[in-house]
C-alpha cells in the first residue's frame, strides 16, 4: 500500500512537471511580456494544488487532466497577445474604469495583474459570441451570454475559492452573481458534459436548444421543462437590460417596430398588403442592383457616392470589391423575398404571428422600472422549479457512492450566493423547498445506510443534521457532531476529524427529551457510516 502511494506520488510529480514544461514551450512562442508569463505560470501552480478540493467538493466537474489542457490549449489558440497593466502604464487609458479588455477579433488580452482576472480574459476570448441560433429570437443572444458568461465565471473557480487547504466564497469576486446561478442550477440539473459539450460547438448544425428542451423534458417531465426554461430566458433578456444599457435602447426601438408589426399581422388584409409593398420595394431594389453591376458607369458613379459617406477605415477598396458587396447584398434580398413569399403562406402566417408575439414577450421587459428587483423575484422562482427538479433527480439515487455525491452536491448548492449579501441557504421565500428537498435527501441517505440518524423525530433528526450544509469542511466524511446541554440551552459541536469547528444553538431544543434522541447527548459521534 505504502509502495503504492509513492508511485502515485512520484507520478503526480511528473505529470505535473510536463504540464509546466508545456505551457513554458508555448509561452515560447507567444510575444507575452515576462509578467504575462509569470502569471500564468504561476496559475497553473495554483491549480494544480487546489483542483482535487475543487472537485472533492463541488462534484460532476471536468477532472484535472482535462482542465489543465483546456487552460494549455486556450491559451496557445486564441491568445496572441497579452499585456498585463502596470500602474501608469499607457494601457490604464485603454482600461478606463474596467479590470480586463478582451479582444477576440485580435486574440488580445490588457489586463491588471490579478490572476482571477487574467483566468477569467482566457476563458472569454475562447468562447463563440453566439451558441444559438438566430431561429430562437432575442435569446439566442441574451442567453448564449447568459451561459458564456456563467460557464466563465465558473472556469476561474478552482482557483478564485480554493487555496489548496480551504474553500472560501467572496461574492464580490465573482463577476456575476445571477449569471453564476444560473449556470449552475443548468450544470446540476443537466451534467457538465452537456454545458461543455454545447459551449464548444462550433457549428450550429446540432440544435442545442431543442436538445437542452429535450434533456429536460426527459428528466423532469414537461412542466418543469418549460418553467425552468421561461424563467431562464426572461431572467437572460433582464440581466441583458442590467448589464448593457445599449441593449435597453435597441430593445425600446425593437418593441415599437414589432407592436406595429402585430396590428398589422392581426389584420390579415393589411398584413397581406405589408407583405405586397416590402416584396415590391425588394424585386425595384434587385433590379437597381443587376442594372449597377452590370453598367461600368453606372457601378463607378456608386463606388463614388457610397465612399463620399463612408469613414476612412470603412471606405471600398476598389470597383471591383463594390461589386462584390452588391452581389453579397442582391443574394441577402433574394433570401429575404423568399422569406416574404412564405409568409404569405397560411401556416408560415400562423409560426410568423407566434414568433412576434413570442419576440414581444421578452421585449416587455423593457417596461420594467426596477429591473434588480425583477431578477431577485424570477431567481426565487427558478430556485422554486430547480428544486423541484432536483427532488425527481434525487429519488432516482439508489446507489451509496451516487448518494454521497449528491449530499456534496446540494451542500454545494446551498452555499452558492443568491445575491451579493446572501447564500441560497438563507433565502427566505425558498425555505419550505429547501427543507423538503434536505428531508428527501437525508430519508435517502439514512435508507441506504450513508449518514446516521440522530432521531426518529424527524424534525428533531433535520434540525441538527442540516447544518452539514452550510458548513465548508472539505471532507465531508471526516464530520463528527456532539450535542452538548447547557443549563436550558442545546448546543451542536461540529467537528473536523478531531479539530473543533463550529458551536451552534439548536433553538427551541431547550425541553429536549433524551428518548427523542438516537445519538447520547456528550458523546461525538461520526456523520457518516
Amino acid at each position: 500500500m505504502q509502495k503504492k502511494k509513492k508511485k502515485e506520488k512520484f507520478l503526480n510529480k511528473i505529470v505535473k512537471k510536463d504540464y509546466n514544461n508545456e505551457l513554458e514551450m508555448i509561452l515560447e512562442k507567444k510575444s507575452f511580456d515576462e509578467s504575462a508569463k509569470n502569471l500564468l505560470l504561476s496559475i497553473l501552480y495554483k491549480i494544480e494544488a487546489s483542483y482535487k478540493d475543487y472537485e472533492k467538493t463541488k462534484r460532476n466537474v471536468m477532472n484535472k487532466e482535462e482542465y489543465i489542457k483546456r487552460f494549455i490549449q486556450m491559451i496557445q489558440e486564441n491568445c496572441d497577445n497579452m499585456t498585463i497593466c502596470k500602474m501608469n502604464s499607457k494601457e490604464v487609458n485603454i482600461l478606463g474604469d474596467k479590470t480586463f479588455l478582451v479582444d477576440k477579433e485580435n486574440k488580445r488580452i490588457i489586463c491588471y495583474p490579478i490572476e482571477r482576472k487574467l483566468l477569467y480574459c482566457i476563458a472569454k476570448i475562447s468562447k463563440k459570441d453566439a451558441i444559438i441560433k438566430k431561429d430562437y429570437p432575442i435569446i439566442w443572444e441574451t442567453l448564449s451570454n447568459a451561459i458564456n458568461i456563467g460557464n466563465n465565471i465558473e472556469f476561474v473557480e478552482p482557483l478564485r475559492d480554493f487555496n489548496g487547504y480551504s474553500w472560501t466564497t467572496t461574492c464580490s469576486e465573482i463577476e456575476s452573481v445571477s449569471y453564476n446561478l444560473i449556470y449552475q442550477n443548468l450544470r446540476i440539473l443537466l451534467g457538465q458534459e452537456f454545458l461543455e459539450k454545447w459551449i464548444k460547438n462550433k457549428e450550429f448544425i446540432i440544435d442545442y436548444m431543442e436538445l437542452l428542451k429535450n434533456r429536460l423534458e426527459e428528466k423532469y417531465g414537461t412542466k418543469n421543462q418549460k418553467d425552468i426554461l421561461k424563467v431562464i430566458e426572461k431572467l437572460s433578456v433582464l440581466l441583458e437590460l442590467k448589464y448593457n444599457p445599449k441593449k435597453k435602447e435597441e430593445f425600446e426601438k425593437e418593441k415599437k417596430e414589432i407592436e406595429k408589426t402585430l396590428k398589422k399581422i392581426d389584420n390579415k388584409e393589411k398584413y397581406i398588403e405589408m407583405i405586397t409593398k416590402q416584396k415590391r420595394k425588394l424585386t425595384r431594389e434587385i433590379k437597381i442592383i443587376d442594372a449597377t453591376v452590370n453598367d461600368k458607369t453606372l457601378l463607378q458613379e456608386e463606388y463614388i457616392k457610397r465612399n463620399e459617406k463612408l469613414p476612412l477605415k470603412k471606405k471600398i477598396f476598389s470597383v471591383r470589391v463594390l461589386s462584390k458587396v452588391m452581389k453579397k447584398e442582391r443574394d441577402e434580398k433574394l433570401e429575404e423575398l423568399e422569406k416574404l413569399n412564405g409568409l404569405l403562406n397560411p401556416k408560415k402566417y400562423v409560426s410568423y404571428k407566434k414568433e412576434m408575439e413570442q419576440k414581444h414577450e421578452y421585449l416587455k421587459l423593457v417596461e420594467i422600472d426596477d429591473i434588480e428587483k425583477e431578477i431577485d423575484k424570477m431567481l426565487v422562482k427558478l430556485q422554486k422549479v430547480f428544486l423541484k427538479g432536483y427532488q425527481l433527480k434525487m429519488q432516482e439515487i439508489n446507489e451509496k457512492s451516487k448518494m454521497i455525491d449528491c449530499i456534496y452536491e446540494f451542500r454545494y448548492y446551498t452555499l452558492l450566493p443568491f445575491n451579493e449579501q446572501t447564500h441560497i441557504s438563507e433565502v427566505k421565500e425558498i425555505q419550505k423547498e429547501l427543507q423538503e428537498t434536505r428531508r428527501l435527501l437525508l430519508d435517502k441517505a439514512q435508507e441506504l445506510k450513508v449518514i446516521a440518524i440522530t432521531s426518529k423525530n424527524k424534525e428533531i433528526d433535520d434540525e441538527i443534521l442540516k447544518n452539514i450544509f452550510t458548513i465548508r469542511i472539505l471532507t465531508l466524511e471526516d464530520i463528527y457532531i456532539k450535542l452538548i446541554k447547557e443549563k436550558d440551552k442545546v448546543y451542536l459541536q461540529l467537528f473536523d476529524d478531531e479539530v473543533f469547528e463550529e458551536k451552534i444553538e439548536l433553538k427551541d431544543f431547550g425541553n429536549i427529551n433524551k428518548k427523542d434522541l438516537e445519538i447520547k447527548v456528550n458523546k461525538k459521534i461520526k456523520v457518516f457510516n
